[in-house]
């Protein structure tokens, strides 16, 4: 009698176990490195060649601004005459499950002026060349888009 319950209990720690290597919950596969997309950043200087807020082209309103994502998490927006400084930084976000693409995280804060505190926010890396960064926010609040993308000088 003692086989007989045996069986069925080590089948069923068996099955367990082949279930738990199934899971899909391994974030180990998921997460990625910032480092490239960081040095990429840091190379030059950079413009705004899109920014579409919920649907609105504001691309105008950095037209003639350089960006220059400095050591430190230093951000700073200059057009010979006026210069913004934030920071920025890219942070491997694992837990978030709304990225397109990747779990890491553009991360830019501006305090002012409104316009470029608009770009304040944690925006996904939809992808990233030498030359471009392309970046997406879906609003939590309105459920708009965001997309910003900056291209090289």
């Amino acid at each position: 009698m003692k086989k007989l319950i045996l069986i069925p209990a080590l089948f069923c720690l068996f099955m367990l176990n082949v279930a738990s290597m199934c899971s899909s919950d391994d974030n180990s596969s998921s997460s990625q490195d910032p480092t490239p997309v960081i040095n990429t950043a840091t190379q030059g200087t950079w413009r705004v060649t899109s920014y579409v807020d919920s649907g609105n082209d504001e691309t105008n309103d950095f037209t003639g601004y350089d960006f220059t994502f400095a050591s430190g998490n230093v951000l700073s927006a200059t057009n010979g005459t006026n210069t913004y400084t934030g920071t920025w930084s890219v942070t491997n976000d694992s837990s978030d499950d709304d990225s397109p693409s990747s779990d890491l995280d553009f991360n830019i804060l501006f305090a002012s002026p409104a316009n470029f505190a608009d770009l304040s926010d944690d925006w996904d890396i939809v992808s990233y060349t030498a030359n471009t960064i392309s970046l997406i926010d879906v609003s939590g609040g309105n459920g708009g888009t965001d997309t910003l993308v900056f291209t090289k000088n």
